[in-house]
Parts: structure tokens; C-alpha cells; sequence
């Protein structure tokens, strides 16, 4: 069992982590016909939108309240409802949803509260749903934002059970801040593939893939329509990624009464059996033939990988439950996790992360570790190319944010498919740094070759004619 060690800093030189608010944006994102609101300042706003439009390349709406000095020194309450109103007029959405900043929640304001009274005196805005999670920028970070975000839409959108509910072939999914929209494409297919109805939450499988509309939309693109979010009571099952998802999973739970699994991780050949099992146990029906090719294909990339994977020393650095994914990835497949790097701590599976310390730190630390391990691969997003100049190690690019690459929203990685394609990326990683070997390579490791010629003689290094 590893140890999480928290680092405490005077100050972080090369974060690791994205803000708690930036999650949740993320999550409201996967909401159809949404838009994201941060109560805040300005400020906030621009440095997530940036992020955000650079990861995706795509256009984010996302919108802010604009505190200013007099709006943090008197409260913010006329703030969020001039945006509210301001939103619902020129942008018809059918869904906003708000995210605190560290500015509201430092200064102690009652945004539920609110928020309330706002939708109270507005008859205006009751055709659009508003949903408000609390979410401050110095506690937690992309995970618990998400997290927060996806509770707040259960609590408020979900009708409870009734015995006036059917039972549908529905299946609940609750994905992970670090599944990209192919990742939740893929889920959407494999759970299809059993004759259910998949009802994800949030889906940015479509909202945030990367495709031209056919009109210009000034919401989200798509995502989770407000009628599945309501019904997700019909489900017969629920299933959550990643143990910050555990709550919004428990929370669903209480309130329609449908089970839930969490899966610490999707990534793997026996977590990607375990959700088949699951699927084939619920729906009592056998494993379509589909699924079991993937499956022998994703045998045979183990065995062709794992040749490559052996005996590297690999230093991660990333949100937990990617890292803890990521980490059980590469042990699985026969290498070393020499450094692993949390951005935040509190998450149980930290703990089961295959290497003796988990720091909860920045880049710093995972330069360091790195550096003093000898590691032959940095995994982080692309703040690490720094690091990884300087070690002169490669660096594989995953998580938030990824902006000097194309493509990051397309890399699957969950099920027998997205395990295989993993392999393939990281071990032609490893051979792109591999390259052939020349006698100069070895110095004076090993001599020159000796001859001997027929007259007895001695040439070094070449052959000596008559």
C-alpha cells in the first residue's frame, strides 16, 4: 500500500493541477443546449476559457458573472441575476449552469440562497433550468469539479422514484473528468451492444468531439438532454468511473434507488472483463462476437507490447483516478512506476497505486523524482514538456490540459479497444527513442578486432593482403 505525502509549499512553480470551477465547466459542457456560468471575476473566466479552447480547439461558451470591486466588497447577488437574465434573453439556453469561484466562496456569500430568490422573482427564467455547485479554486481541482457539478445537476434535475416508474433497458453511466468524448463513444457502444440504453451524465461525446454544426449555436453542441436527466430513475443499473464519481453515484442511488458499481478504472484487460461480465450478467445474454475479437486483439497487443514495456522506469503526474489508472496500466503491462504525482489527495485509490510514496504535488516534484530515478517516460499533460526537455526524457501528453497536440479528444483508452491502442502509443513511443547500434556507441568498452594474416602477423582493425 503506498504512502500519500502531502507537500506543503510556500508557493507551486510548475502546477500540476486545473481548478475545481474549470471541472465543473467542463461537466455543464456535457449538458444539451448548456451553458457554463463562473460567479466570479473576469479573471477566472478568461484563464479557464483559454485552457479550455486550446485543449479542445473548439469555441466554449463559456460565460461569467464579472464581479468587480464594489460587487466583492457589497455581494454578487446582482451579478448572477443581470447574467442569468442577460443569458436567457440573447442566448435561449435551455440550461445554465453555475460555478463558484474562490472570490464568492472566500467571501462567504449564500449563492444558493441566491440563486433561489433570483428564480423566484423572475418568472423569465423558468423555462430554463439553473443548477449551482459549489466549487472554490483553492480546494480540490478538475476531478472535484466535475464531481461537484454532476451531484449538483443529480439533486436537481433527477425526479425521484415512483412506483408509477417502469423499469426500462436503461443503463446509467456517470464517466469520469478523464474520459475524452471517443472514450464515452465508446462506452455508448459497448453497453449498446447488450440491447441497453445508455443515459451518460455528463456526455461531451458530442458536445466537445471536434465537428463543424451545421448552424452556429451559441450553447453547448450537445450532450445530455433535460428529459434522460429526469428519467434516469427508469435505469436498471448505474455505472460510475473513477472514485470521484463515487458521490454523484451515491447520490443517484439515494434518490431513484437504482444500484450503481463504481469502476476505479476502464482501462486494462481485467477491468474491461469486469464491465462485460456486468453488462452480460444484467441484459442475460451472451457476450456479442464483437466484443470477444476485441478481447484476443487485446491479447495479442499485450504480447507484442510487453517486450517493450519491460524493465522501463515510468514517473506519472496527474489527477488521481487518472493516475491511478494509468499507473495499474503500466504495471500490468511490465514497467516500473518509479514517481507518482497526485494533484490532489484524498482519493482512496491513491493508496493502491503500485510504487512506495504518492506526493501530492506539482511538476516540480515530478521533475525531481524523475530526475533521480532515472525514469525513461514522463506522463502528464503538456505543462511537462518543460520538465521533460530539461531531463532529456520523452514525454507522453494525457489529461487536462493537452494544447500542443491535435487529436486528444479522439485517443480511446477505456475497454479492449482503447487498452489496445494505448499499448500501441506508448510502445512506439518507446521505439521512437530507441535506434541502432554503432561500435562508437560503445567507446572503448569493446576493442578493436585482431587478425591474424598467414605470415603470422598481427593487424588491428583490418584485414592485411598479400
Amino acid at each position: 500500500m503506498a504512502t500519500v505525502i502531502q507537500r506543503r509549499k510556500a508557493v507551486s512553480l510548475n502546477p500540476l493541477k486545473s481548478s475545481a470551477p474549470l471541472g465543473a465547466a467542463l461537466a455543464y459542457l456535457g449538458i444539451e443546449k448548456g451553458i457554463p456560468l463562473f460567479h466570479g471575476a473576469q479573471g477566472c473566466t478568461s484563464f479557464a476559457l483559454v485552457l479550455s479552447v486550446r485543449h479542445f480547439k473548439e469555441a466554449i461558451p463559456l460565460q461569467t458573472t464579472a464581479m468587480d470591486e464594489v460587487a466583492t466588497v457589497l455581494g454578487g447577488a446582482s451579478n448572477l441575476e443581470e447574467a442569468l437574465l442577460t443569458l436567457a434573453r440573447r442566448m435561449k439556453p435551455g440550461f445554465i449552469g453555475v460555478a463558484t469561484t474562490a472570490l464568492v466562496e472566500t467571501r462567504g456569500e449564500d449563492s444558493e440562497g441566491d440563486l433561489r430568490l433570483i428564480m423566484e422573482r423572475n418568472p423569465e427564467l423558468a423555462e430554463t433550468k439553473v443548477v449551482l455547485a459549489s466549487t472554490p479554486d483553492y480546494a480540490g481541482a478538475l476531478e472535484d469539479g466535475w464531481a461537484s457539478a454532476t451531484t449538483a445537476i443529480i439533486n436537481r434535475l433527477v425526479e425521484p422514484w415512483s412506483p408509477s416508474i417502469r423499469s426500462f433497458q436503461q443503463i446509467n453511466v456517470l464517466p469520469g473528468v478523464h474520459q475524452t468524448p471517443v472514450d464515452i463513444e465508446a462506452l455508448r457502444e459497448i453497453i449498446e451492444s447488450f440491447g441497453f440504453y445508455p443515459v451518460i451524465l455528463p456526455d461531451v461525446s458530442y458536445s466537445l468531439d471536434g465537428h463543424i454544426a451545421e448552424s452556429w449555436v451559441p450553447t453547448s453542441l450537445g450532450g445530455t438532454s433535460l428529459s434522460e436527466i429526469a428519467n434516469m430513475a427508469r435505469a436498471v443499473h448505474t455505472i460510475a468511473i473513477g472514485e470521484h464519481m463515487r458521490t454523484p453515484a451515491d447520490t443517484l442511488t439515494a434518490m431513484t434507488g437504482v444500484p450503481a458499481t463504481v469502476f476505479p478504472t476502464l482501462t486494462g484487460l481485467e477491468p474491461s472483463d469486469r464491465l462485460v461480465s456486468l453488462l452480460a450478467r444484467l441484459s442475460l445474454k451472451p457476450v456479442p462476437g464483437r466484443l470477444r475479437r476485441h478481447r484476443a486483439q487485446l491479447v495479442d497487443a499485450m504480447l507484442d507490447g510487453h517486450f517493450h514495456f519491460g524493465g522501463k522506469k515510468v514517473a506519472i503526474a496527474a489527477d488521481p483516478d487518472l493516475l491511478f489508472s494509468l499507473s495499474q496500466f503500466f504495471a500490468g503491462m511490465g514497467a516500473s512506476v518509479v514517481t507518482a504525482i497526485a494533484s490532489t489527495g484524498g482519493n482512496r485509490n491513491l493508496q493502491r497505486i503500485p510504487v512506495e510514496n504518492v506526493i501530492v504535488g506539482d511538476l516540480m516534484d515530478l521533475e525531481d523524482g524523475a530526475a533521480q530515478a532515472g525514469a525513461d517516460l514522463l506522463v502528464t499533460h503538456s505543462h511537462g514538456r518543460q520538465a521533460a526537455a530539461r531531463l532529456g526524457v520523452p514525454l507522453m501528453r494525457v489529461g487536462f490540459p493537452i494544447f500542443d497536440r491535435l487529436g486528444v479528444s479522439h485517443e480511446e483508452t477505456v475497454g479492449y479497444r482503447g487498452t489496445r491502442s494505448l499499448i500501441f502509443r506508448v510502445a512506439n513511443q518507446f521505439l521512437s527513442e530507441s535506434h541502432e547500434h554503432r561500435p562508437e556507441d560503445f567507446g572503448s568498452a569493446i576493442p578493436a578486432p585482431v587478425i591474424t594474416t598467414e605470415e603470422g602477423r598481427h593487424a588491428s582493425g583490418t584485414f592485411a593482403t598479400h
